[in-house]
């Protein structure tokens, strides 16, 4: 795999045992004046001790990452593997920040979170300017908590993009984790501020447009992301009929070809569900409250959508050394169904992609479904 890229390496290995994982991404990232190491693991690893091997193998550098619902890397699109990146002075400088118990998450805390990582983050390079930063999160994907953690800091992030992915556990839906100093992290999320000296892109793309058929929710639960009536109709029975199909026809795969998608700002942001309930209810990824006026989506070509999306990065970036992205798992379900996930992986291949599959993205103050979301790096410093 190629590392050409000044400041940055990337690496992927499938071995099992932790320690064997810990030597060989030890190997392809190390490099001088490491300022952050990141990485996504399959989650049937022994994650714990993958975080404390590779801690004891990096240190005092940080170490970041979380468990995943696939993985993207030098490889392309892999199940039960690792993947990571380092970033290295002068081109980068970079601060992680814990946050800790999301069930009890208030505004104040992304706040302090956003200032201990500026003033982190300036102390080690005193010249770098907010235009040259950008901010991602590490989210556990079962907390339910994405968008209070992402409007707290988009309130104070200013003109600094955020972007971010929530953890997986492949589709069991069981426990989701992040690892920071060492350890294993549930019900936590990670804040990460950059900043660097090579030229840079957040961006977010999605294959669905908003139809011309609209919703009202006008029941819901949003504390558990439920929906109990849609038009003031059963959610199921009114979903189902405008997808043009029986509620006992709606199963995961047609939840995902018919997400549904709010407008905000004059911008489409994909609210995807994750099941019916046997109550006729449907719970959402997404947040979802009383009010909210939803059109189901229609679905344009994916590969198609990403080949513009890379053209328009290399248009403004040149070829990327590095795109950090996440990638909803719905969309690597609909990559199976049409039999086109080898081909997407060329395509993030070519692009120098690492990143996962997630429960989840973020896009400024926003959580959102079936998206990729992310940042492009160019491989030549600023004039």
């Amino acid at each position: 795999m190629s590392n050409a890229a000044p400041g940055i390496r990337r690496a992927m290995s499938s071995a099992l045992e932790a320690e064997a994982v810990a030597e060989e991404l030890h190997a392809a990232l190390a490099q001088p004046d490491m300022r952050l190491v990141i990485v996504f693991c399959a989650a049937d690893r022994d994650i714990a001790a993958l975080a404390g091997a590779l801690k004891r193998r990096f240190a005092p550098v940080p170490v970041i990452g979380c468990t995943t619902a696939g993985e993207i890397g030098p490889l392309g699109y892999r199940r039960a593997s690792v993947v990571g990146i380092s970033l290295a002075a002068p081109e980068f400088t970079a601060a992680p920040v814990l946050l800790r118990d999301l069930e009890s998450f208030h505004i104040g805390t992304g706040q302090t979170a956003v200032r201990q990582a500026m003033q982190a983050v300036l102390a080690s390079d005193p010249d770098a300017k907010r235009d040259r930063m950008f901010a991602f999160t590490l989210i556990d994907g079962l907390s339910g908590c994405e968008e209070a953690v992402v409007s707290s800091l988009h309130a104070v992030l200013g003109e600094i993009q955020l972007f971010g992915g929530s953890a997986g556990d492949g589709l069991r839906f069981e426990r989701t984790l992040v690892i920071h100093d060492g350890e294993v992290h549930p019900n936590c999320a990670l804040f990460v501020l950059v900043a660097t000296e090579l030229p840079f892109r957040v961006f977010k793309t999605e294959h669905f447009m908003a139809g011309r058929e609209k919703m009202v929710v006008t029941e819901a639960d949003p504390a558990r992301r439920i929906v109990t009536e849609i038009n003031a109709e059963p959610a199921a029975q009114e979903y189902a009929r405008m997808v043009g199909l029986k509620p006992t026809a709606l199963t995961p795969m047609v939840f995902a070809n018919h997400p549904v998608v709010v407008r905000v700002g004059g911008n489409n942001f994909v609210r995807s569900i994750q099941k019916m309930n046997g109550d006729g209810s449907l719970t959402f990824f997404c947040a979802i409250d009383e009010g909210i006026v939803l059109t189901v989506a229609q679905g344009i070509d994916l590969a198609e959508n990403l080949t513009e999306l890379f053209t328009s990065l290399r248009q403004e970036l040149g070829a990327p050394a590095l795109v950090l992205g996440f990638d909803c798992i719905l969309r690597g379900l609909e990559m199976d169904e049409k039999c086109i996930r080898d081909d997407v992986g060329r395509m993030m291949m070519e692009n120098n992609v690492v990143g996962f599959s997630t429960y989840g993205e973020q896009y400024q103050a926003m959580h959102v479904n079936q998206t990729f979301t992310g940042v492009a790096i160019g491989a030549r410093r600023r004039t």
